[in-house]
């Protein structure tokens, strides 16, 4: 009709619900066909006794399997702004040089994560550590339920490890923040005072602390009302660091919205206050034995290198599982 784009906003709203829409169909029918593609092979392997069929139909129940897990995990990601993608911050706490390294791998953490879901991933703003790792870090997450996905991982992480900055090779323990916002789209209006945002500049710097720009092209805003500041230096035109920065700032504002709307700050965001001891959601072990143990739901896994290369689908499967039940005190 043509009267559906006298609209725009409210036509890109439905043209994106049609695609989530359309995405659980087809995801639907694939689980079909694979079902009936297994009673087929079973059939066969059965009145034929073949060796080969039998094989394959067990290739295929694998596979059924994973995709019917895929579709309970979707039907988890039912809340409100889960279908959002996603403003990712990593910031390091206690601990040091060695928390400084450990939110580097943190941000390595998602963005593998962020790759083996074929999502798309944007350095929004980088600071490096002083002697390793960084300071902070901003991502933008884009894809299928980004958002509800990685609220899982908002809070605080602990790693013990032997200090590969410790001359004496001992044991310590370093923690670093995980923070996510729902990234706002063009449906979703955030209205900001211009009068209550101050603008600061400040240059860019690159990998070791080299300045990769002649002009102060990096920004930082300051919401004075809130307290609330963002820092974009991802591109090498102040204009366009300023643009993404309020993006950034109104994402910030609206999960602060969000929050008032339930009436108490989730766990998640109560956990920013301290990056320390008592505050963590889940603990990674490489020394003395290796373990990664989710304190919230008790997801644990052995295979430490194969979670810190981005294999999280476990961690947010039981998370999802544990909001929807009720079991958190607060969803992230």
């Amino acid at each position: 009709m043509p009267a559906f784009w006298d609209d725009p906003a409210a036509a890109q709203r439905i043209l994106k619900e049609k695609g989530v829409v359309e995405r659980v169909v087809r995801d639907w029918k694939e689980v079909s066909r694979l079902r009936d593609d297994v009673a087929t092979l079973l059939e066969l392997a059965e009145e034929l006794e073949d060796d080969d069929a039998a094989a394959e139909s067990r290739e295929k129940l694998e596979q059924l399997e994973a995709e019917v897990r895929a579709l309970e995990t979707r039907r988890l990601l039912s809340e409100e702004h889960d279908a959002l993608d996603a403003i990712v911050e990593f910031n390091p706490g206690a601990g040091g040089v060695d928390a400084a390294d450990w939110a580097q791998m943190l941000l390595r953490m998602v963005t593998r994560w962020a790759e083996r879901r074929g999502f798309a991933t944007e350095l929004l703003d980088h600071s490096d550590g002083e002697e390793a790792g960084i300071r902070a870090a901003t991502i933008a997450v884009r894809g299928p339920y980004a958002y509800g996905y990685l609220q899982s991982e908002i809070g605080v992480h602990r790693l013990v490890r032997i200090s590969p900055f410790d001359q004496a090779a001992r044991r310590h323990t370093a923690f670093a923040a995980i923070f996510a916002y729902p990234e706002i789209d063009d449906t979703i209006e955030v209205e900001i005072n211009p009068a209550d945002v101050r603008m600061e500049t400040m240059r860019a710097g690159g990998a070791g602390g080299q300045h990769v720009n002649t002009t102060d092209s990096a920004v930082r805003l300051i919401h004075e009302p809130t307290g609330i500041a963002v820092k974009c230096s991802a591109e090498r035109s102040q204009h366009k660091n300023r643009d993404k920065a309020l993006k950034m700032l109104k994402a910030r504002l609206y999960q602060l919205e969000l929050d008032k709307r339930l009436e108490a700050q989730s766990e998640a965001n109560a956990q920013k206050k301290r990056i320390d001891f008592g505050s963590q959601i889940r603990s990674y072990v490489l020394q003395p034995y290796q373990q990664v143990k989710d304190l919230r739901t008790g997801e644990v896994s052995s295979a430490i290198d194969r979670v810190l290369d981005g294999e999280l689908d476990p961690f947010m499967e039981s998370w999802l599982a544990a909001r929807a039940e009720g079991e958190l005190e607060a969803s992230g």
